[in-house]
């Protein structure tokens, strides 16, 4: 029998939408379906994620969406965007119910309008506006199966992982979370700049070890100043996208959370450039560790709300969506490029004294 997770928490015998989700098992049981997380009481963490992916044959999203919804879900479009093949013909159902998914479906949206997402996620996204509709989109999807994304294989066969330690002068890693697929100047030329600051400063830094867009010129700006650079990827997304050159450590995983889980744990701060959908996936996971007291909860943020044509801010959708779930103190916005560095100095120096009080 085919298998779907369900996502979403039933929280208590009040809870609104237990009899959307008694509707939605009554269903999915009738026509054939075996159901993962029934109950909604299962937890997704960054090393269980990617086999609870290949357990299963679909995935269902339930109203009142959690932080970890909508990390889960950002993450499974991710998967679609970058083959993945453990999701290939694996549909996903959103039961848009409530407003709990608009945030999320605006800010995808607004990402595929600046061009760091090229794929129109309602067609992997699939809405659903009430119990009964979500099955009628999974068989559909079953039947018909998935819209093909194709994409170049720009890259060649991984490599092993290998490891330099920083030099003497080191003063912590910044991890650069950022988009692969921008390819506009502007954006190309500041992040070949940050790299270079990073460098200057005696911080290294740490990457998705892509090769093209602003994760490429992060790690070519760090590389030519002479800085320290360290970047995990997986073997899937290197052949797609080829790895930079110069990297002093590589860390290869087989998997994009794993990938996640070791960029996080070997940095010390974390910036967050403009991106896609990759990049709201990485946020959210910190955000998440932010909540949960994980000991990369402690770590600063700052995210880099870089003006647009239009004078808004690139990630003003993504601060907005965040509202609902964290606090204002769980990362720090900057506006100008001028500012990015200044404030990752600072913040770092605050939280390394913060922590030697404790």
């Amino acid at each position: 029998m085919p298998k779907v997770r369900l996502a979403g928490t039933v929280r208590g015998e009040r809870d609104p939408n237990r009899e959307i989700r008694a509707r939605l098992l009554y269903n999915l049981f009738r026509k054939g379906w075996d159901i993962y997380n029934s109950n909604g009481d299962q937890r997704i963490t960054l090393c269980n994620i990617e086999r609870k992916i290949i357990e299963s044959d679909a995935f269902v999203f339930t109203p009142a969406a959690t932080l970890e919804d909508l990390f889960k879900a950002v993450s499974i479009f991710v998967g679609y965007q970058t083959l993945d093949r453990h999701l290939q013909g694996k549909p996903t159902v959103l039961l848009k119910t409530d407003e709990s998914w608009d945030g999320f479906y605006s800010l995808l949206s607004h990402l595929k309008r600046l061009g760091t997402v090229l794929q129109d996620h309602e067609n992997y996204l699939l809405a659903a506006g009430c119990a009964d509709e979500v099955l009628h989109l999974l068989e559909a999807s079953r039947h018909n199966g998935m819209p093909v994304m194709e994409r170049e294989r720009a890259g060649g066969a991984p490599l092993e992982s290998y490891e330099t330690p920083p030099p003497p002068n080191h003063n912590g890693n910044v991890c650069v979370f950022c988009s692969a697929s921008i390819s506009d100047a502007v954006y190309l030329r500041e992040g070949w700049e940050f790299g270079r600051q990073l460098a200057r400063a005696g911080l290294g830094c740490v990457s998705g070890a892509g090769k093209s867009g602003i994760m490429g010129e992060v790690v070519r700006g760090a590389v030519e100043a002479g800085g320290w650079t360290g970047g995990s990827n997986v073997p899937h997304i290197i052949e797609l996208e080829g790895l930079p050159d110069g990297l002093s450590s590589f860390w290869l995983r087989p998997d994009i959370y794993t990938r996640m889980e070791i960029m996080i744990e070997r940095s010390d701060a974390f910036v967050i450039f403009p991106g896609g959908s990759g990049t709201v996936q990485e946020m959210l996971a910190l955000m998440i560790f932010k909540q949960q007291g994980h000991a990369a909860g402690g770590k600063p943020v700052v995210v880099y709300n870089r003006r647009v044509q239009s004078g808004t801010g690139f990630w003003d959708p993504l601060i907005r969506m965040l509202g609902a779930w964290c606090n204002k103190d769980d990362f720090t916005v900057v506006d100008e490029f001028e500012q990015i560095l200044p404030t990752v100095e600072r913040v770092m120096e605050s939280s390394a004294l913060t922590a030697g009080s404790c």
